[in-house]
Formats: C-alpha cells, sequence, structure tokens
C-alpha cells in the first residue's frame, strides 16, 4: 500500500475533510496523477460516501 492511500482512509476514518466534495476532489486529483490506483479510489470513494 502507499502512503497516499494510507493517510486518504485515515482521513476518511476521522472525517478530518472539510466537506465530502472537498475530500472528492483530492482524490480524483490523486488519481489523475497516479498517486492513487483505480481500485483504491474506488474504495476510498466508497468509504467516503459511507462516512
Amino acid at each position: 500500500m502507499n502512503l497516499t492511500y494510507i493517510g486518504c482512509k485515515s482521513v476518511i476514518e476521522r472525517k478530518s475533510f472539510e466537506t465530502k466534495e472537498d475530500m472528492q476532489q483530492k482524490l480524483d486529483i490523486f488519481l489523475l496523477g497516479n498517486r492513487i490506483t483505480q481500485e483504491q479510489y474506488t474504495e476510498l470513494v466508497t468509504f467516503l460516501n459511507a462516512a
């Protein structure tokens, strides 16, 4: 696992983001920048939507 994925998951778990939309944008950018994989992105978005 990469640190970006682990960090994003931690932020979502702690709900330490301003808005879901803001966090979604960050996840989009990390995916576009190849910082997380498509599978990790899908998992994090699902996790975010459940938060």
